[in-house]
């Protein structure tokens, strides 16, 4: 176990169900095994339900905060894992909402994959960034005033004062993680 995030704190934000497995698991188990200290807040707090693809239920989770308990300035970073349902149900919350507008104002890391970009359209924090999603986000990515969409692993995005880390999909872990990994040492 590297210590190399100690200090640093981040949120992990899910609805209750449609859950990517991995987009969740993976991130918390990096970022815990580097040091960091991370809470998944959930809509109703209490179990999550994870996914394998966007039909198969997989295991449940426990998450330890319902999102309206969060307060933004208590972190150093927000992730959003994917899943379409988990996404497009974050998208629609307006304590999600908030959360995102909190940590861009604040000029924190905001990491998000697969779907998850789908709750900075409706964030409205979007408008003039560049991209990465699952192929299918890139048009209400465009639709929603992004600078632009790329087919990339990872994409890291530092305009307009705060840090957007995006990626495609599960087999993008790996880079999404370090990317965040960086961005929280660089903070």
């Amino acid at each position: 176990m590297s210590n190399r995030l100690e200090g640093k704190h981040v949120l992990v934000i899910t609805s209750n169900t449609g859950i990517e497995r991995d987009e969740l698991i993976k991130p918390v188990q990096a970022l815990q095994a580097l040091g960091a200290h991370v809470v998944h807040a959930s809509q109703a707090g209490g179990t999550t339900q994870t996914f394998v693809g966007d039909t198969e239920k997989d295991t449940t989770v426990r998450s330890s905060k319902k999102l309206a308990e969060v307060n933004a300035g208590e972190f150093d970073a927000l992730v959003i894992p994917g899943g379409t349902v988990n996404a497009d149900t974050l998208r629609q919350d307006a304590d999600a909402q908030q959360l995102v507008q909190a940590f861009a104002k604040a000029g924190k890391t905001i990491a998000a994959i697969c779907h998850g970009p789908w709750v900075l359209i409706n964030a409205g924090v979007v408008e003039g960034k560049t991209l990465t999603s699952y192929p299918s986000v890139s048009t209400d990515l465009k639709n929603a005033h992004a600078a632009g969409w790329v087919d990339a692993q990872v994409k890291q995005c530092g305009a307009n004062g705060w840090t957007l880390i995006t990626s495609r999909t599960p087999k993008d872990l790996p880079a999404f993680n370090e990317a965040i990994a960086k961005a929280l040492e660089a903070a």
